[in-house]
């Protein structure tokens, strides 16, 4: 599981041309799951995800969690983290986890983020195109892996 988190004044996801979310201040989350991920990993993450003190304080410090900045979370599907360049140019995304886990694990995902936040969590729509604009504050961008949190 990869999750790229950006800090946001405000964001939003538009599919065919109208917005179907919307959030200020907080994070937008592209998330992708390869093979062997399952609910225990989804777990660390979303945890490891909420904890992470990354907003500023008032002296300017990565000191806040997105609970201590009362922030709000767009979560959006992304496979394509897992685009694999080791042969040619074009991306294979052989290591992306088949759509129907995905999804699943990308609802659960949702489900404990919201639990662990306390309040509803923002999302696109698994499988969909769609456009997200951001106001990226910072800019401030993670990269989380499971690999990392496993360790």
């Amino acid at each position: 599981m990869r999750v790229v988190a950006q800090n946001v004044l405000e964001a939003k996801l538009t599919i065919n041309n109208q917005v179907f979310s919307s959030i200020k201040k907080g994070f937008v989350l592209l998330v992708g799951f390869t093979n062997g991920d399952d609910k225990e990993i989804v777990n660390k993450m979303a945890n490891k995800i909420i904890k992470s003190r990354v907003f500023q304080d008032d002296n300017g410090l990565t000191n806040l969690s997105i609970l201590d900045v009362n922030g709000e979370i767009l979560s959006v599907s992304q496979f394509t983290l897992y685009g694999d360049y080791k042969k040619g140019n074009r991306p294979s995304f052989i290591n992306a986890l088949n759509p129907s886990d995905a999804s699943n694990l990308y609802d659960y995902f949702n489900e404990v983020l919201k639990e662990l936040l306390g309040k509803e969590i923002k999302t696109g729509v698994f499988g969909e195109d769609m456009k997200v604009s951001l106001i990226n504050d910072g800019p401030f961008t993670m990269i989380y892996d499971n690999k990392e949190l496993t360790k």
